[in-house]
């Protein structure tokens, strides 16, 4: 497990100051939510970034080195399994709407704004890949209530070599009609896609509640729906964003996010590009890769975290 020791481990480490939290809740759909929280433990955190998990993956494992980092730097970040995915209820990789899991993203991290310990703070959006398109739908739901968002290769357009050729997409649409569940979708290796460093794409198999399958026949749609839905309102983005994508990136459509960067009505807009860089720029690239993504995503929340208090 060489990756786990040369950065998770050594997150854990280098960061122990770091407190984390675990719960389950039922929702207001009567689901059973898994949700995790990191803070730093010695003084006031400066903001909330709330994260959204990609496809398949969950909110432990890889990304708890990212959120201890970013913990590290005196921030609280939120996170939840959604429904179907990692520890929470549902059947696993099955989404039979993406506008209820938003809902239950919102749900979710409304309740982490409301506790008084967090009301007058700043709160962020943070999305990764499927997360990112989870994230910007928050946002079109809640236009006024966040301070800004993160996307890191946002799943605004599904790489054309990883969306199914369109009579099979025809077909899948019939079966999905009978057999919503079935996992009949073809997909590529996407960790192999995603991860440049094969030795870190090896760490993969270690997480044992990650969806690996193939993608269930309405979770697929769904994820076509929604990524066709968002390219076409993209000029409707209006919060302050940092968008965060690896120029090679064979899973979701870097092109994707240039045009995000230009059409979001938002005046306050970052975009990085990291040459040659592939899908899963903070789990799958060399190490001076990841600390760098990890680096701008900090001194872009540092610049946005200090609000101005109004005068009496």
């Amino acid at each position: 497990m060489m990756f786990l020791t040369c950065f998770c481990s050594i997150l854990q480490e280098q960061y122990s100051g770091i407190g984390t939290k675990e719960s389950y809740e039922l929702n207001s759909r009567g689901v059973e939510i898994f949700s995790k929280c990191w803070f730093p433990e010695n003084h006031r955190i400066k903001a909330i970034v709330c994260l959204c998990h990609g496809y398949g993956d969950t909110c432990t494992f890889f990304l708890d080195g990212i959120a201890r980092k970013i913990a590290s730097a005196g921030y609280g970040v939120f996170a939840l399994d959604y429904p179907g995915f990692g520890l929470s209820e549902g059947l696993h990789g099955y989404i039979p709407s993406f506008d209820t899991l938003v809902d239950d993203v919102a749900e979710h991290f409304a309740k982490v704004k409301e506790n008084p310990e967090h009301r007058s703070l700043p709160s962020f959006l943070f999305g990764q890949s499927m997360g990112g398109a989870v994230a910007l739908k928050v946002h079109f739901k809640q236009r006024n209530e966040w301070d800004g968002a993160i996307l890191v290769a946002p799943m605004c357009k599904i790489a054309d070599d990883v969306v199914p050729p369109w009579p099979v997409q025809q077909v899948l649409i019939f079966l999905a009609r009978l057999l919503p569940k079935e996992k009949l979708v073809p997909q590529k290796d996407l960790a192999e896609l995603a991860f440049k460093e094969k030795k870190k794409q090896e760490q993969c198999s270690y997480n044992v509640i990650a969806y690996k399958d193939k993608p269930r026949l309405r979770t697929a749609l769904e994820l076509l729906r929604t990524t066709k839905e968002i390219e076409s309102h993209l000029e409707e983005v209006s919060l302050p964003i940092i968008i965060l994508h690896g120029e090679g990136d064979l899973v979701t459509d870097p092109s994707v996010s240039k045009a995000l960067y230009e059409k979001a009505m938002s005046s306050d807009k970052t975009l990085r590009l990291y040459k040659e860089a592939y899908h899963a720029i903070l789990e799958g690239e060399p190490d001076e890769t990841i600390f760098q993504v990890l680096d701008d995503i900090i001194s872009w929340l540092d610049q946005h975290s200090t609000k101005e208090v109004p005068l009496l």
